[in-house]
């Protein structure tokens, strides 16, 4: 978040953002669910300029044996952004962001998963980033969720995600590379939809009491065509696999621009 350069308009006159999408508009998703043979889940997310893999192997044996929990699975999330996925070239390996990011999106996601289910084991799920344009912690997210349902993981939902933010004084969702540096707030939310529940939450930046209503309300409504999306890629995945997925039922999905 910083001052706009004088040359860049982030809202025009006619309420249009530097896209020409509408404040309450969300960039056109694809996911693709089971994108790579050989994880025991996968899903492939393309959301605005962003593309994500995500991977899952497990459950299985926990290691090292100390962290194994008699009672309960431990879901292990590992995000990470590949050197070339942003303009200028990102230093290879972990860092403070990326793990942060690792254990916020492992906290959502074990809270879906029926985690009782697999004492003593792992599901570690790997999040990689292709190419980077703002929300790659939503993307992530929720292709992990998808490759979580595709890899059979009993859960009690997807989590769907999503971001809203502050550019120019207006309530925007979903933000671009521009919004997301040049802005004034980014709040990215992870929601599950048939329990209502918020299973993360971040905010960057300053929102009045209104504007923080009104940027939940959006990221929330967001969130549920998201999950709409999300339940058609494995609705197409599990009619060629002749198989229904674990997680909770939900209503018709309709496809989402």
């Amino acid at each position: 978040m910083g001052g706009t350069p004088t040359d860049l308009k982030l809202i025009d006159e006619n309420g249009l953002r530097i896209d020409g999408r509408r404040p309450d508009e969300m960039r056109p998703l694809r996911i693709e669910a089971g994108a790579l043979k050989r994880a025991d889940g996968s899903a492939y997310v393309e959301w605005g300029l962003n593309k994500v893999m995500a991977a899952v192997y497990g459950p299985r044996e926990c290691h090292p044996r100390h962290l194994q929990n008699p009672e309960r699975a431990l879901v292990q999330c590992n995000y990470n952004m590949a050197s070339f996925s942003v303009d200028d070239r990102k230093k290879p390996g972990p860092d403070r962001r990326s793990h942060e990011i690792s254990k916020i999106i492992s906290e959502a996601l074990t809270h879906v998963v029926f985690t009782e289910y697999f004492p003593r084991t792992s599901i570690d799920v790997y999040i990689e980033v292709l190419q980077a344009n703002a929300g790659t912690r939503c993307a992530g997210l929720t292709a992990a969720s998808v490759a979580l349902a595709d890899a059979g993981v009993p859960m009690r939902d997807l989590v769907a995600s999503c971001a809203a933010g502050k550019v120019a004084g207006t309530i925007v969702l979903d933000l671009t590379k521009e919004e997301d540096n040049f802005g004034q707030a980014d709040m990215p939310m992870g929601y599950v939809p048939t329990s209502g529940e918020i299973v993360l939450l971040q905010m960057d930046g300053d929102m009045t009491q209104e504007e923080f209503e009104k940027a939940i309300k959006m990221d929330i409504e967001a969130c549920k065509k998201v999950h709409e999306v999300q339940r058609d890629a494995l609705k197409r995945r599990y009619s060629q696999k002749g198989e229904s997925p674990e997680y909770a039922a939900a209503p018709e999905a309709k496809e989402v621009a």
